[in-house]
């Protein structure tokens, strides 16, 4: 497409360089641009552009266009907004989708820019409207209808009780009052969004100086705030069912047409089944499917053609009476997924993505002869960089190999050495940010068999049941790891063969050679990994075609022991190679081989010379994180896909998906069914199967199931975290009323994280006594001629296991405490007591020492303030209750009946008696307030009074 620029609007210079939002409000049929502050204000006379730019891992830009109508726009500002649109798109490459956004219509990610909601004003610039300010008109109350779960669509509604029904909620707006009516029908998951559009309009409408009360469809006249909600209707009356409404009257079902675009006339295309082959590059398309209707534009067509196209499209819904349908604009080579999931099949087209490219140079070029600022628009690919685990690796490892049905324990020597033909489940416990964390997987080796696979999947299972569902459940394969398990394990060697019973018996029923490794034999190991603390040394065959010039390897045939350097290889591999002969062959001298430098007794152990690769292995890298709400039924799910997606998106009643494309995460929320929270793992892999993104995953994608309140720091990252969140007890929409009506929890005060996981070290510390990456013997001779500064650096972890018996190839012990911080308690949080049930059997009991004495305040008025409570009388005294507000415990905790009037519901424990405090808590109010903050809401979490 030839692009010219001396038409372009000024307006749009420079737009699409950089990651952010760019609004354009049409203003005699010229794009102006918003300022930022008003970002999320529209009028209803008015039109708009809405310009997306997300920066991607790859380092490209991905662009989203919306233009948005007012319900009072004239019909030319809106052709001039879809025709701007167009010409934007063809300065930023021919790459972006553009969205036709109607208002009261508009697409979920369009609003998703602007949370909670938007709320149109009347006013426009060419509607002759003046725009009126919130703030400055009398106060009129409103009725509005709130739909989403994810993101709320708001309209406003006619102030009667006819507008109200069972399914829908409804939030009336008063001068001195917001009132939130949820019907019978509603789910809470669209409950809690709405409140978010009440806390909206209470900021914006109120200057955040109103009541807010909730009314629940059902309460009659006996509830005080029902009875004053009524009221204004002129009392309570039935509400009628509801019926058919104009909403719904463009949502029906309609055959799916293709119509071609040829020089300005509309042909429709008539087929059997829609294919890829349908469309013609040089041409145009709309694809009606009725509710969207999509304009598909080749990569050969012109400016003007595209232009057409858009004209077209707006045409068609206004005859056919469809104005509120979206409009969807994809460019050849970058259609969207739900476009492509239209047809029985989408063939990749890689060949089209590196033309856009060149063309994407092309505009730049054009751009940079303007005198334009072409810096961002040519955006540079990262460097690529060893993944970050996220994860500390100093803490306890448990491995099992799978026999059959059952499991065996490994010993500390063997349990980082893995076969191909076995399966395994581990179980590491680590300290996390602010609590212990556990990790329990299972690792399938290339030639496993089925039915130990299914074995150790049932016993991980059973283990985190055991752990109350509150520790991370890993599913790896051989070839799939993730960089959490190579770091936990450190130096891990995975050997060909079999050692369980199942690939025994599989052998035997087969016929088959048993190629299980052996000291004696000939063996090729490939070395990788980027350091010490991760580092692995895999068995392939022992061919010359195994070999890369990449990597370094291992040869021996029993008695004599090679090592090969590739010539692309670097110094940190060749270290590497050093470490793991201290595990494959610590007695014996090695011969050094150099790529191109062989002797012939190595060819003669390979069998001979072959050609071999020179590029590293691939792997699966991280792409940009996508989420995805679930729905279960009995052999399927159903996903949405949740755009800009934020922490208060993972609603506790829920299961979702996050899919980074090298890393699946199943998220399950506190209030899911049992029966639900079992199957997490099979929901992951049947999200595999599906494959809803279209990005051909492999099945043996590594999968990791996360439960609420115990989110590891390797799933949280994608997110800006607040853990007082997680920590919190009830459905999300009594979490969030909490928080409406109290302000905002305290957020937890975390410690500081401890050095860079990756590292294995924490400062202050000596390497040799925290790096597990060697599992020598201490007593045998150094028979190798290495350099004096190796041999210093080993001697190190060679003194160390003398004085250490524990194997070096397994995590250390953790550091005891011999006395707690100020204020620590020995009492165990319900968490931590799960996941110290599975370690008993390698963790020593965790002891504290007693507090000692400490004085308390006698004012009560202190002690609901929370930490001044705990000032200076003794710990031991009695309390004074007398001058204290009391309520019974089943009054204050979080899912009550009949909740406690007028509390602060951050402190809620201030509002026990003295008896009931120490019966819950185990502990004198004295004692709990000298508590870390975090530790506190903790320990109120496990109490439901947080």
């Amino acid at each position: 497409m030839s692009v010219s620029m001396k038409d372009l609007d000024p307006a749009f210079h420079g737009a699409g360089q950089k990651d952010g939002l760019v609004v354009w409000r049409i203003e005699n049929f010229k794009p102006v641009t918003v300022p930022t502050s008003s970002h999320g204000k529209f009028y209803m006379g008015d039109s708009y552009i809405i310009l997306k730019t997300t920066a991607l891992k790859n380092g490209s830009f991905r662009h989203d266009i919306h233009y948005w109508l007012g319900k009072d726009t004239s019909q030319d500002e809106a052709g001039t907004a879809a025709i701007l649109t167009v010409e934007l798109d063809a300065a930023l490459g021919g790459r972006a989708v553009q969205y036709r956004e109607l208002q009261g219509n508009e697409t979920e990610r369009f609003l998703s820019y602007f949370r909670p909601c938007i709320m149109p004003q009347p006013g426009g610039v060419a509607s002759g409207f003046n725009h009126v300010e919130v703030n400055d008109q009398e106060h009129v109350t409103r009725l509005y209808v709130c739909r989403g779960k994810h993101v709320v669509h708001v309209k406003e509604v006619p102030f009667t009780r006819s507008s109200l029904n069972h399914e829908d909620i409804f939030i009336l707006d008063t001068k001195s009052k917001i009132f939130q009516f949820n019907g019978s029908n509603s789910c809470i998951q669209e409950r809690a969004k709405a409140l978010e559009v009440v806390q909206y309009i209470k900021d914006t409408f109120h200057e955040g100086k109103c009541e807010v009360a909730g009314v629940e469809d059902g309460k009659l006249m006996a509830d005080v705030e029902a009875g004053e909600f009524w009221a204004l209707f002129g009392g309570f009356a039935p509400l009628p069912r509801k019926t058919p409404s104009q909403d719904n009257g463009e949502d029906r079902e309609i055959a799916i047409k293709l119509i071609c675009i040829n020089q300005g006339k509309l042909e429709q295309t008539n087929f059997e089944s829609l294919a890829r082959e349908l469309l013609e590059p040089n041409k145009c398309y709309l694809l009606d499917c009725g509710a969207e209707m999509y304009v598909w534009m080749g990569r050969s067509t012109s400016l003007q053609e595209r232009k057409g196209a858009s004209k077209a499209a707006e045409k068609l819904l206004i005859d056919d009476s469809r104005e509120k349908s979206h409009v969807i604009k994809v460019i050849e080579g970058f259609e969207t997924v739900m476009f492509k999931s239209k047809f029985i099949e989408w063939p990749p087209t890689p060949e089209l993505k590196l033309s856009s490219e060149d063309g994407r140079g092309k505009v730049a070029a054009l751009l940079k002869s303007q005198g334009l600022d072409v810096k961002g628009l040519m955006k540079a690919a990262p460097v690529k960089e060893e993944p970050q685990p996220y994860i500390d690796c100093t803490g306890h490892l448990q491995v099992w190999r799978v026999n059959g049905n059952g499991k065996t324990l490994l010993s500390a020597a063997d349990q980082s050495k893995f076969y191909t033909g076995d399966c395994y489940i581990f179980q590491y416990t680590y300290t996390g940010d602010d609590k212990e964390e556990c990790l329990i997987g299972t690792w399938f080796g290339k030639r496993s068999v089925e039915v130990e696979r299914v074995s150790a999947m049932s016993l991980a299972s059973k283990m985190v049941q055991a752990a109350k569902f509150q520790a991370v459940q890993a599913r790896l394969y051989e070839g799939k790891e993730p960089i959490q398990l190579f770091v936990i394990f450190q130096s891990l060697q995975v050997f060909k063969g079999g050692l369980s019973s199942g690939y025994k018996n599989f052998v035997v029923e087969n016929d088959i050679v048993d190629d299980t490794y052996s000291e004696g034999g000939i063996a090729l190991f490939r070395i990788q990994g980027s350091g010490s603390e991760n580092m692995q040394a895999l068995q392939v065959d022992a061919l010359a075609s195994s070999l890369n010039s990449s990597y370094c390897y291992i040869l021996h045939n029993g008695n004599t022991v090679f090592t090969w350097t590739g010539n692309a290889t670097t110094s940190l591999d060749h270290e590497l190679v050093e470490r793991q002969l201290d595990v494959i062959k610590p007695d014996l001298p090695s011969r050094s081989q150099k790529e191109g430098r062989e002797t012939d007794q190595f060819w003669e152990l390979l069998g001979g010379k072959s050609k071999y690769p020179n590029q590293k292995v691939g792997r699966e890298n991280e792409s940009d994180p996508h989420l995805f709400s679930c729905i279960i039924s009995k052999d399927n799910i159903m996903v949405k896909d949740v755009h800009n997606f934020t922490q208060d998106d993972l609603m506790t009643e829920d299961v979702f998906v996050l899919d980074c494309h090298s890393d699946i995460f199943v998220w399950v929320g506190q209030e899911v069914d049992a029966k639900v929270k079992l199957q997490a793992m099979d929901i992951g892999e049947k999200f595999l199967v599906h494959d809803f993104l279209m990005e051909k995953l492999s099945r043996e994608t590594p999968i990791f199931t996360v439960s609420e309140g115990s989110e590891p720091h390797f799933f949280t990252r994608f997110f800006n975290w607040d853990y007082a969140k997680s920590l919190m007890h009830g459905s999300s929409y009594q979490r969030k009323f909490a928080v409406l009506k109290g302000g905002a929890p305290p957020s937890l005060e975390k410690p500081k994280r401890r050095t860079p996981a990756f590292t294995g070290r924490s400062s202050g510390q000596d390497k040799s006594q925290r790096s597990r990456s060697m599992s020598t013997s201490p007593d045998r001779p150094r028979v190798r001629g290495r350099s004096p500064a190796f041999n210093i650096l080993t001697s190190a972890f060679e003194n160390t296991s003398k004085i250490n018996t524990r194997n070096l190839s397994t995590p250390p012990p953790a550091v005891r405490k011999l006395f707690p911080k100020s204020g620590e308690h020995s009492r165990v949080s319900p968490k931590k007591s799960a996941i110290s049930t599975l370690t008993s059997s390698f963790e020593g009991p965790l002891k504290n020492a007693i507090p000692k004495s400490i004085r308390a305040s006698p004012e009560p008025e202190k002690a609901i303030q929370g930490e001044g409570a705990a000032g200076g009388a003794n710990e031991n005294e009695p309390e004074d209750d007398e001058r204290r507000t009391i309520y019974p415990y089943e009054r204050l905790i979080t899912t009550a009946e009949d909740p406690a009037p007028d509390i602060d519901v951050t402190k809620r424990e201030a509002y026990l008696s003295s008896a009931e405090f120490n019966d819950k808590f185990n502990m004198t109010r004295a004692a709990f307030y000298k508590l870390p903050k975090w530790k506190q809401n903790k320990l109120k979490s496990d109490v439901k009074l947080f």
